[in-house]
């Protein structure tokens, strides 16, 4: 009896850390900055989409990344710049937004492997990016009638400097809170 209920405050706590991580990319989306080549903003959103792989792992980074795309689908104004609706989820952006499951599944997987390590944080964060433009960018190109030059210069290079900045800081804050998290985590009081 006293596991199943250990294991109920276990759930408890990854529901409501999930919904936390939901808030937080719904958030980094509105810190929204337009840019002149394209249609995708630089947003926030991503950073926190790492975060939520790193802290929470595959299954319950996945469902908070779930969970933002199904409100947004619901009509709430979750995306970047607050909008919502399937006309975004299918949009020029909407690879970009496919591509935070890829990111936080890539990066919940890799990270939570083996003993955790800043080299094993980078190659999860690295390749979950790495997804997420690989997503981004050929959806970009289809829905804009880009070609591939056009595509990769709207939705990859602004990015790049960017999202090496999002993962440099990922790591750091992964590197100094992430043990203190999962011991709290576990611990049932």
């Amino acid at each position: 009896m006293e596991e199943r209920t250990g294991s109920r405050a276990m759930n408890l706590r990854l529901t409501v850390y999930a919904a936390l991580f939901t808030a937080l990319i719904i958030t980094g989306g509105y810190i929204s900055i337009p840019l002149p080549v394209g249609p995708v903003p630089i947003v926030l959103a991503d950073f926190f989409v790492m975060a939520a792989g790193l802290f929470l792992g595959f299954k319950w980074g996945l469902a908070s990344v779930a969970l933002y795309l199904s409100l947004g689908v619901l009509g709430l104004p979750v995306f970047a710049g607050g909008r919502a609706g399937l006309a975004v989820l299918f949009g020029p952006t909407g690879g970009y937004l496919f591509g935070y499951l890829l990111l936080a599944a890539a990066v919940g997987f890799l990270a939570g492997r083996g003993r955790p390590s800043i080299a094993r944080h980078l190659v999860a964060l690295v390749t979950g990016n790495l997804l997420l433009y690989g997503a981004g960018v050929p959806w970009l190109k289809a829905v804009t009638n880009l070609g591939w030059a056009g595509a990769i210069s709207a939705g990859l290079i602004p990015f790049l400097p960017g999202s090496i900045i999002k993962i440099a800081v990922a790591v750091i804050l992964a590197r100094a809170f992430l043990p203190r998290f999962k011991e709290r985590l576990v611990s049932v009081e």
